[in-house]
Order: structure tokens, then C-alpha cells, then sequence
């Protein structure tokens, strides 16, 4: 897993691990993040699910933060609940509009 920040931004990557491995490491890192709007770039996801994610992301939108799933093979019906983008410009992209919309109130 490698960690970048980018302002405001967290980008969390799955590096060498399974979706698995990297949904349990990043449920126990979690805490560390839940002020910052996240994007979760995950490399692969042949194996696992996104349901770990799916509950992180559910409470992490209570705190009024972007939590935005980055990955060019899974496409927004592989969960209805999570936001799902295929690449990391248009996640930053994203979370910049959100942010904007936080700002005025929208």
C-alpha cells in the first residue's frame, strides 16, 4: 500500500496485494484518514470483493468527505454505492468539484 497526499487528498494504492489484503490493511489504517477526501486506486481486482470498501465508504460520507474508488476495469453498476472513476485525474478532478460544492453550501 503507498500513501500520497495532495492537499486535502489522500491517494491510497494497492500495491503487490490482493483486494483483500489491501481492504483489511486499509480497514485498520482507516482512522488515520477519515478527514480527508480519499481516492483508493486499486491495481487489481481479480480476487475479493468490494464490500469491506463499500461500508468504509458509507461511513466516510457522514464525515462529508469524498471517498472515490480509481480503477479502469470496474465501472459504477459493479456497486451502486461506491463512486467509482477509471482514472486518477478524473478522481482529483472529482473531489476538486466536490469541494467547491462543500464550500458554497451545495
Amino acid at each position: 500500500m503507498t500513501i500520497n497526499h495532495h492537499g486535502s487528498t489522500a491517494v491510497i494504492t494497492q500495491d503487490k496485494t490482493s483486494l483483500i489484503e489491501f481492504s483489511n490493511k486499509f480497514g485498520v489504517l482507516y482512522e488515520r484518514f477519515k478527514s480527508e477526501d480519499l481516492i483508493i486506486h486499486l491495481i487489481d481486482v481479480s480476487v475479493g470483493s468490494l464490500g469491506d470498501l463499500v461500508s468504509l465508504a458509507a461511513k466516510h460520507s457522514i464525515s462529508k468527505h469524498c471517498f472515490v474508488i480509481v480503477n479502469a476495469d470496474l465501472n459504477q453498476e459493479d456497486s451502486e454505492n461506491l463512486i467509482i472513476i477509471p482514472t486518477l485525474q478524473e478522481a482529483h478532478d472529482f473531489i476538486e468539484m466536490e469541494v467547491m460544492q462543500r464550500d458554497l453550501g451545495i
